[in-house]
């Protein structure tokens, strides 16, 4: 059911059960479903059992005088055609054809942007994902956190929202420290295994690639800042450190664009530190007095804000712990003016919510509570010729993005690409994943990307063989979409946009997968239920309209996941 139309049918419900209330001073909250079961109706509503006990009425006899009154009202003639009660007063509802077909007409008026909404106009959200150290290429977790975020961030521009997609930098810190450590080893001639090498040391190859080419000078530079010529002297850290951490960015880099994931902004951890804003964090939790000093450490009481303990702040060293510079992060995000802000992240982050949200309420500076949201997922089993895999030789000790993208596409980037992305957000982000090589690689419905992708090249192909102009079917009688495969279909385009709005409000883009593989199922069983290219050709004309409308939804909703729909496979 379309927008419009599901205000109109909750505006037929008020009208019938206002006489209904006219003594009393409850206003009705009319909620529309989509029965799970379509052979149940297209609409569903439970406001009689809503409303029964508090007008001390039968709900199954109150929804009888509802059904009644909806009927009776001459404007649902044109939307409803029938409305049954069921079990202890379910109200289902069945829309008429006309009703029904709307949608392709829908569709092809509004192209592209069937399905986004201005809900979120005004409203600021960034979105953090990715923000890998700077230690090492991208692994496969990093990879779901990158097809999560930018789905995510698709679903927030698709719904208003003015959306920032952001990569926070740990540049600083232990593991950065380890890295210019593990370079320096490499430029001294150690390798992994030595008695020399360090414990800590990243294994990698690309540490020895790194260590080559600092000795040689060479000149590196990340998307967003300065380049950084190495000085080729093996004993001067600060500037292994400084090549080293680039270089990797700039292998992100790389690797991201392989990925098709773009960011509008990168954020320093080290900025924090060089601008004050940890200092400043610090102070306004002392001031608020929020903090203690115990053992040497001070510490924050968490306890009050819901941890399960109180964290220690500053050690007894004076360096500071981990969740500090978050606090301080969050806190720039909210001075940016940022309403929401959502980071998406390993499920080991998880206990650092109760802190970092902790630490923003205690500095009250406004902040909502729940501020910011966070979207934790599991990590990723990587399965290749049935066997898993957990090693790239380039990276030492795990699978990389960019492994998985060419194993993907067997070399083919662009193939690559789309499996890995339609695969990593198709399972709910707190819930484990096999992410299948051999899968990904089949060209039948076991596939899903490929079974998604090919239904849109079926509609292309059939469009292809009419060899009319599809611009032309705007304004054909729609009259003829009446059977159970084309009835399923219709309903199915129907549901995108508020398919959109709940993946987008309960943060959860796994569900434009699904809705595509339904989409997908429901147009394959149309094309083996129903011939297009028939003699009658109102027929015709109104099936080529549906495939148009249906395979205009199948881009708008795989260009949101940053995947492609060609029109040949």
């Amino acid at each position: 059911m379309l927008a419009q139309q599901k205000q109109e049918v909750i505006a037929l419900f008020q009208a019938a059960l206002a006489p209904i209330l006219a003594a009393t001073s409850l206003v009705p909250n009319v909620v529309l479903e989509r029965p799970r079961d379509p052979s149940h109706g297209d609409v569903a509503c439970n406001i009689a059992m809503q409303l029964a006990k508090q007008l001390k009425l039968n709900p199954r006899e109150l929804a009888q005088s509802v059904v009644a009154a909806l009927l009776a009202d001459p404007a649902s003639k044109q939307l409803l055609a029938s409305a049954d009660i069921a079990g202890p007063g379910f109200i289902n509802l069945r829309l008429t054809d006309a009703a029904k077909q709307a949608v392709v007409t829908a569709v092809l008026d509004q192209g592209a942007a069937f399905g986004r909404s201005d809900a979120g106009a005004g409203k600021r959200v960034v979105i953090e994902f990715v923000s890998a150290n700077p230690t090492g290429p991208l692994h496969v977790g990093h990879g779901r956190q990158g097809a999560l975020g930018d789905a995510l961030a698709s679903l927030f521009d698709a719904q208003g929202y003015a959306v920032t997609r952001e990569y926070y930098y740990n540049d600083a810190g232990v593991q950065i420290e380890t890295l210019a450590n593990s370079v320096q080893a490499r430029l001294r001639g150690f390798k992994p295994g030595d008695a020399a090498w360090p414990e800590s040391a990243y294994n990698g190859d690309y540490i020895a690639e790194i260590a080559t080419d600092f000795l040689a000078g060479k000149t590196v530079s990340a998307s967003d800042g300065a380049p950084v010529t190495a000085s080729g002297n093996i004993d001067d850290l600060d500037s292994i450190r400084a090549f080293a951490v680039v270089y990797l960015r700039h292998e992100q880099d790389i690797d991201l664009q392989a990925f098709g994931v773009k960011f509008d902004n990168y954020f320093l951890e080290s900025s924090l530190y060089g601008d004050g804003k940890v200092d400043a964090a610090v102070a306004a939790l002392i001031k608020a007095g929020k903090t203690y000093e115990q053992e040497g450490a001070l510490w924050l009481r968490t306890t009050d804000y819901g941890d399960d303990k109180d964290r220690v702040m500053r050690k007894s060293d004076g360096t500071f712990t981990y969740f500090v510079p978050d606090v301080a992060y969050h806190i720039v995000k909210w001075q940016r003016g940022f309403d929401q802000a959502i980071n998406i992240q390993g499920s080991d982050h998880h206990g650092t919510i109760a802190r970092v949200r902790g630490g923003l309420q205690a500095v009250d500076l406004g902040i909502p509570q729940g501020y910011p949201d966070y979207v934790l997922h599991k990590m990723v089993t990587v399965m290749k010729g049935g066997e898993e895999v957990k090693i790239s030789k380039r990276a030492g000790s795990y699978v990389t993005v960019r492994d998985l993208i060419e194993w993907s596409g067997a070399g083919d980037t662009a193939k690559g690409r789309d499996a890995v992305r339609f695969f990593l957000i198709s399972r709910k982000a707190d819930t484990e994943f096999v992410f299948d090589v051999d899968v990904a690689l089949k060209t039948s419905d076991e596939n899903p990307v490929y079974y998604v992708q090919y239904a849109h090249a079926r509609i292309c192909r059939m469009l292809e063989q009419w060899g009319g102009d599809a611009a032309t079917l705007g304004g054909v009688d729609l009259a003829p979409l009446t059977a159970p495969s084309e009835a399923t279909l219709l309903a199915t385009l129907a549901a995108y946009p508020e398919v959109l709005a709940r993946a987008q409000a309960e943060l959860g883009p796994h569900q434009i997968a699904f809705y595509l593989r339904e989409l997908a199922a429901n147009l394959h069983s149309f094309y083996f239920a129903e011939r297009v290219l028939v003699d009658d050709d109102a027929l015709k004309l109104a099936r080529l309209a549906l495939m148009v409308a249906t395979r205009q939804v199948l881009r708008n909703g795989l260009a949101l996941i940053g995947v492609s729909a060609p029109n040949k496979m």
